[in-house]
């Protein structure tokens, strides 16, 4: 990240109703989860500005987590924190993002329960598996 400046806008023991879980009990209702997500941007320009619009807006943010939760089913944590840090690197153009995501009082004696991944902008490149068809000095050719 050379010559970026990289601040941090963090979102903090949001709350919000998924559909998650392997197990049928957990597939019938919505389970509560909490959420911290520190977001790596540039606010500089911001900061100079005092709009908006040069930032990441963390209320659209939370909006968009929100919704999308409402509307998709996710099997692991694993999987729906990385369905976020994809929406807010590409969506809101954010340069890094972690991301904790656990579930509350899911085991016994055990407050939360979760996973935290970190992601960058550039690092989010789906690997190509050598074949046949790519043996890894290139890439992959979409019609082999």
């Amino acid at each position: 990240m050379d010559g970026i400046n990289l601040d941090i806008i963090f979102i903090r023991e949001l709350r919000a109703e998924a559909w998650i879980g392997i197990y049928e009990w957990e597939k019938l209702k919505p389970q509560t989860l909490d959420f911290n997500l520190e977001i790596g941007v540039d606010t500089h320009r911001a900061g100079l500005s005092d709009n908006i619009g040069d930032t990441v807006h963390y209320g659209e943010v939370v909006e968009r987590i929100r919704a999308d939760l409402k509307d998709q089913h996710f099997k692991l944590l694993e999987a729906l924190a990385e369905h976020i840090a994809t929406v807010v690197l590409h969506d809101f153009k954010a340069h890094w993002i972690r991301i904790s995501v656990a579930k509350i009082a899911h085991i016994r004696g055990v407050k939360l329960v979760g996973v935290t991944i970190e992601r960058q902008r550039e690092a989010l490149v789906i690997p190509v598996v050598a074949s046949a068809a790519n043996d890894g000095s290139g890439p992959a050719r979409a019609d082999a």
